[in-house]
């Protein structure tokens, strides 16, 4: 079997033009379909017995958003993610929805969804050369591990000392919003680079 990989790079510049070039009610839809994809990626859940925050598969659509969609419509599809669950889909994780859900426990990795989408985006629209497996796992471990979790375990002491009147310690913290979160994120990052090796041209 020959692969022609030469039909497989113009193809793969060719959608990425296409979805870069549509008009903004196509880009809006597809922002739609993005915070859908979260929603659904969220209820892949287990739960942690010592801490409200839940495993969740959806960290890895967040990553995914600014890859395809770029640094305003992956905004965009964070953004669409949370209010609408806010409002009246319940598709955070387990289910959940309301303004609880963002004023709860995990509220501060909602806010880092949409930082880390827009670095993501933004690095990738910008510098085509760092689209590769890489140096894309270096930028989305930045706005895994930096972006979404310094906003998320923020959230979680807030959370903590307002509901429970309790000021968490560093360590404590860590364990609760962070240190079981390590290794499935990893995998997280590496499927997402993986990604934006696959789909994304390099030039």
């Amino acid at each position: 079997m020959n692969i022609n990989f030469n039909d497989y790079y113009i193809a793969r510049k060719n959608v990425f033009e296409r979805i870069q070039n549509t008009n903004t009610a196509t880009k809006i839809l597809m922002s739609l379909l993005m915070a859908c994809f979260t929603g659904i990626m969220a209820q892949i859940i287990i739960p942690l017995p010592w801490t409200p925050v839940p495993v969740t598969a959806q960290t890895f659509a967040v990553l995914t958003a600014g890859l395809v969609l770029g640094k305003k419509y992956g905004v965009l599809s964070q953004l669409l993610y949370i209010i609408l669950g806010v409002a009246f889909i319940p598709w955070f994780g387990g289910m959940t929805g309301g303004l609880e859900a963002l004023l709860g426990s995990t509220g501060g990795y909602l806010i880092g969804f949409l930082i880390a989408s827009y670095f993501i985006g933004y690095i990738s629209e910008k510098y085509a050369d760092a689209r590769n497996f890489r140096k894309m796992s270096v930028v989305i471990g930045i706005a895994n591990f930096a972006l979404i979790y310094i906003p998320g375990l923020a959230g979680l002491a807030i959370w903590s000392y307002v509901t429970q009147g309790a000021l968490l310690g560093i360590p404590e913290l860590l364990i609760m919003g962070f240190v079981p979160f390590i290794i499935g994120d990893i995998v997280k990052v590496l499927g997402a680079s993986a990604v934006s090796k696959v789909f994304l041209p390099k030039e």
